[in-house]
């Protein structure tokens, strides 16, 4: 497809930074204390529905929801739902607080917050890279009667990790970002565009030849507010998978929740850093009739291919 590069600015500009209290996992319309409350983005498509229902979109790892832009600019044009893309604390246009406990748990805390914010009953999740484990947490919360008043009614996993043990990013990614080598290499990246283009290259298919003006507009909303920092901090989501591998686990959520949870799971043709995840999910789900699709290009589907996602998204949107 032809590409129509939207910029980072653009996209921040067209929503709003939030208080949140992270401790008492609340929302606020003001800052009355600064005390653990900090300044989280989102932005709402059709904010103007009144409407308990939302389409639920959480980002990746580690363009954030910036990653979304293009799927959005589709989906702008066909889809009259409610749409709330949410940013991490440590991503995007969100506050980057020092010495912040990241953790799977807290992101669903954030989520759990916008929900009960907007009055939002019902809601359709869309996630892409490592947001895969956020929403595996919420569906478990759900199944133990923990998430309040919203029910999560389909999710849509992009790209993300669904079983622990079939984790298989390249050594030179992820497992190094977390060590003090890779904390080294984000400070870097945060100056220098040759340093950060370097650590993001490979996340594109060869074939894609993503531009000079795509990567420097992920280096935008990666570097924002000092942001390059969070590859480092946010890259221990594997290990914490791994730590909590029984309790988020596809299959076993899957065979608890299916009666009341539509799942459907994306993967890519050329992914380097999941491909084992759809591979596994069609051995130990492909019985039991699971929704599982493959596209083409990288692990950048979102950039490679928004057209299909908006689609998929416009389809189970019903």
């Amino acid at each position: 497809m032809n590409k129509n590069i939207l910029t980072a600015n653009d996209w921040f500009n067209q929503g709003k930074r939030i208080a949140y209290n992270h401790k008492k996992k609340e929302l606020h319309k003001q800052n009355n204390s600064r005390t653990n409350t900090l300044k989280v983005f989102h932005r709402i498509e059709n904010d103007d529905l009144k409407s308990d229902y939302c389409i639920t979109m959480l980002p990746g790892f580690p363009d954030g929801s910036f990653g979304w832009v293009n799927t959005e600019n589709l989906l702008n044009k066909v889809n009259k739902s409610k749409r709330i893309y949410i940013e991490y604390v440590g991503q995007g246009d969100s506050d980057k607080p020092k010495d912040y406990n990241y953790s799977i748990k807290e992101r669903a805390n954030l989520v759990e917050a916008m929900w009960q914010f907007y009055g939002i009953k019902h809601t359709f999740i869309v996630t892409f890279d490592f947001s895969s484990l956020v929403v595996l947490e919420l569906v478990r919360r759900q199944q133990e009667n923990l998430n309040g008043n919203t029910q999560i009614t389909r999710v849509m996993i992009v790209n993300g990790g669904l079983f622990a043990d079939a984790h298989s990013h390249p050594l030179l990614t992820t497992p190094l970002l977390k060590t003090k080598f890779g904390k080294m290499g984000t400070l870097m990246a945060q100056k220098y565009h040759f340093a950060f283009n370097m650590m993001m290259k490979d996340l594109w298919s060869k074939e894609y030849r993503i531009s000079n003006e795509e990567l420097n507009q992920v280096f935008d909303a990666i570097t924002r507010r000092n942001g390059a920092i969070f590859m480092h901090n946010g890259a221990g989501f594997v290990d914490e998978h791994k730590k909590y591998s029984e309790r988020l686990d596809l299959l076993n959520i899957y065979k608890e929740m299916h009666k009341k949870v539509s799942f459907h799971i994306i993967g890519s043709e050329k992914d380097k850093f999941e491909p084992n995840q759809i591979v596994k999910a069609k051995e130990r789900l492909g019985k039991y009739n699971l929704d599982i699709r493959i596209l083409p290009g990288g692990h950048m589907t979102t950039s490679e291919h928004p057209d299909l996602l908006a689609n998929i998204i416009q389809e189970l949107d019903q």
